[in-house]
């Protein structure tokens, strides 16, 4: 595959069908900082079977899935959201998503019932390169860089589907991809 865009901020990373590695097999990953120095990202179709209330007490009722966001620094919690009208801070990705924000702000609306499900997305770890090794991963067409999509994508719990429906959405070109076996050998 020949990816037609560079890494950028509210970019999504798509994954090859054949990469094996686990951490990122037919992974989606928001991109969430580019520059120089690196990428980080989250990766918004690997579910875990942890729920916030798990991980945070305070959150007792909280019962909003944590996603597997990367390998790296997995004793993290980091989310997502397109509610800056409620948290009032967050840095802005792109196409009305953001990421982070005052976690004590959170708690309290998540307390109150002020935030739905469909417009948060929580990760413990996240995904992260040097600049160096995301540019030869993309030389090696390892990843395919977009930015069709539809903001939706991004907080949508369908995660066994959701690697399909970004490739399919990448057009005629791309479309036959998400047909492909995930092990080559059983072609």
């Amino acid at each position: 595959m020949i990816s037609r865009l560079q890494p950028k901020l509210g970019r999504l990373l798509i994954s090859e069908p054949f990469l094996m590695d686990p951490n990122f097999k037919r992974s989606v990953i928001l991109i969430t900082e580019h520059q120089e120095e690196g990428t980080v990202g989250f990766i918004l179709n690997h579910s875990s079977t942890i729920k916030l209330k798990d991980i945070v007490p305070e959150l007792n009722e909280a019962d909003f899935p944590v996603y597997l966001g990367g390998p790296v620094e997995t004793d993290t919690i980091h989310f997502i959201h397109r509610c800056p009208e409620l948290m009032m801070d967050g840095q802005e990705v792109g196409k009305g998503i953001f990421w982070g924000g005052n976690f004590e702000t959170l708690k309290v609306l998540i307390n109150n019932n002020s935030i739905k499900g469909e417009d948060i997305k929580f990760f413990i770890g996240y995904s992260g390169w040097s600049a160096i090794q995301l540019e030869m991963e993309m030389k090696d067409n390892t990843w395919i860089a977009s930015d069709e999509f539809h903001p939706d994508v991004v907080f949508s719990n369908h995660e066994e589907n959701l690697w399909r429906e970004v490739i399919v959405n990448l057009g005629p070109k791309y479309a036959h991809v998400s047909k492909f076996p995930q092990d080559p050998n059983l072609n």
